[in-house]
């Protein structure tokens, strides 16, 4: 996800990555299978594991997930504090459109 491993570029294999982080093939193997149905490699037998294109749709869910845990966060404070909810949406805004 941020851009370290170039979309095409070879995974280890499951057993030379097991042993290098000294766990199970079994671990190994559920994790791939995972990155697999997630977007984020492809397998292909005979060949092995390779990054894919990121899968944006997952990207973002995951970003506006994290979003909304400090959205949460800043909803609570403003609670707590009686800080008025039309002051925390200027604040968003001024902070959402940057220093142009």
């Amino acid at each position: 996800m941020n851009g370290e491993l170039q979309t095409g570029a070879p995974l280890p294999s499951m057993r030379a990555l097991a042993k290098s982080i000294h766990v199970s093939v079994i671990t190994v193997k559920a994790a791939y299978e995972n990155l697999q149905r997630d977007g984020f490699i492809e397998t292909t037998i005979g060949r092995g594991s390779f990054v894919s294109a990121q899968n944006k749709d997952f990207v973002q869910e995951e970003q506006q997930r994290r979003a909304e845990e400090h959205l949460q966060e800043a909803a609570e404070i403003g609670r707590t504090y009686d800080i008025p909810i039309d002051t925390l949406v200027e604040m968003l805004k001024i902070f959402y459109q940057g220093d142009d």
